[in-house]
């Protein structure tokens, strides 16, 4: 991760929670907002009346619905040598509607002077994933506080930055794993390897992890770098097919274009989920974890892993609390339900994700189901003191199904 990465990208960040009369497009005066010091640094005030390209999101953590505009920004007292009154007009969008009160509005001035308006729904885990990837304070947010500049990151949390930039639609970039394009098309022969040789073509990549002492950054380290590669990869593959054309004849091939497309939709969904794994199993083979990783189970269910194996988890005498699952998903969402339903022996169930910020509700939800959640220790910092004293790290959870391996090996004396 480069120092000062989202500089990158922003100028400038605003965030403000909505009060009813600016949540409330009909009570509000003109759809307008009015400015304050944060916007008028950010916005400038050198220009008397200026309209900004901008694209509209508004984010809960099930879905998105986006739209594009204009926002004006101006003077309402140019006319008055003796004061100004900067106001920021808003237009009515299928975003505007949503907005609630409570919810967080992010007024984002990107490097090339549009705007990304962000309303993002109260209490939710993508509000909070804002707040901690732009280091501003949700308890200040009763009026525009916002920041110029931005502190360089952890290089091991750059996961989580990536996942949040890319659910607000920007791209994220890494010039410094460039030099590793000209080996991969050589060792791969100008196409994708299979998610697990990909995997461990990554994680070969990496020489100063260690899986033994410190499984947390490992996994980190790992998961940063197969990521970093794919997308250097693909970007790569996807501009070389472009560039030849989808045509058949004289006409243009739209099927075979739309076919292109899912394909590397469908790629990089069946990718996320399958790295996580690949690389989990990776630090269990370098633990000497006993483990059956995807086991057919009740209702056919395939938790990702069962510990100390399937076998044990099949055998009725094999006491329950020497079982352990563990689910593995890089984000949750409300996908993490999904993980109760499996291995109906084990009462208290494991989930290790890579999501930042996760919100209260959600953790609340998942302490009351009885499933505790796992996390690499560098994404511990964005959940707050309270959650933190009950997450789990990578290490912790090692630990404590090595220590159950314990009772399975004294059996099988």
């Amino acid at each position: 991760m480069e120092t000062g990465y989202l500089n990158k990208y922003f100028s400038g960040v605003i965030v403000k929670k909505l009060s009813e009369v600016e949540a409330n497009i009909e009570s509000s005066n003109q759809h307008e907002l009015n400015g304050n010091k944060a916007m008028r640094q950010i916005l400038g005030t050198d220009i008397q009346r200026k309209e900004f390209d901008t694209i509209f999101l508004y984010m809960e953590d099930d879905f998105t619905i986006d739209a594009s505009g204009k926002m004006t920004w101006y003077d309402s007292r140019y006319n008055n040598p003796k004061r100004t009154e900067w106001r920021f007009y808003f237009p009515t969008t299928e975003v505007s509607k949503r907005a609630k009160a409570g919810d967080s509005l992010f007024i984002c001035k990107r490097t090339d002077d549009t705007l990304l308006i962000i309303i993002a729904k109260k209490d939710s885990t993508i509000e909070n994933q804002l707040y901690w990837l732009f280091d501003l304070n949700e308890k200040d947010a009763d009026r525009f506080i916002g920041k110029t500049e931005f502190s360089s990151g952890d290089k091991q949390i750059e996961f989580a930055v990536r996942m949040i930039l890319e659910q607000i639609g920007i791209e994220y970039e890494d010039r410094s794993i460039e030099s590793y394009l000209e080996p991969m098309l050589i060792e791969f022969h100008g196409s994708f390897p299979t998610t697990r040789e990909f995997s461990a073509y990554a994680r070969n990549t990496i020489t100063d992890a260690d899986p033994i002492e410190n499984p947390d950054d490992t996994l980190l380290k790992w998961v940063n770098r197969e990521e970093a590669l794919f997308k250097l990869l693909e970007q790569y593959l996807i501009k070389e097919r472009i560039q030849q054309g989808f045509r058949i004849g004289e006409d243009v091939d739209v099927d075979g274009f739309i076919q292109f497309s899912l394909s590397v939709q469908n790629r990089r969904k069946s990718r996320a989920g399958l790295s996580l794994e690949n690389h989990i199993e990776a630090l269990l083979k370098e633990q000497k974890i006993i483990y059956s990783h995807t086991p057919v189970t009740e209702d056919k269910s395939k938790p990702d892993f069962i510990f100390p194996n399937i076998e044990a988890y099949r055998d009725r005498t094999y006491p329950e609390i020497e079982l352990t699952m563990l689910g593995a998903k890089s984000t949750c969402k409300d996908r993490w339900r999904q993980v109760l339903a499996e291995a109906e022996r084990i009462e208290r169930k494991h989930l290790l994700t890579l999501e930042s910020a996760i919100s209260e509700n959600q953790t609340n939800e998942m302490i009351n189901k009885k499933l505790q959640l796992v996390l690499p220790l560098p994404i511990h910092e964005t959940y707050t003191l309270k959650q933190r004293a009950w997450l789990y790290s990578v290490k912790m959870f090692l630990e404590e199904v090595k220590e159950k391996q314990k009772f399975y090996e004294r059996k099988q004396i």
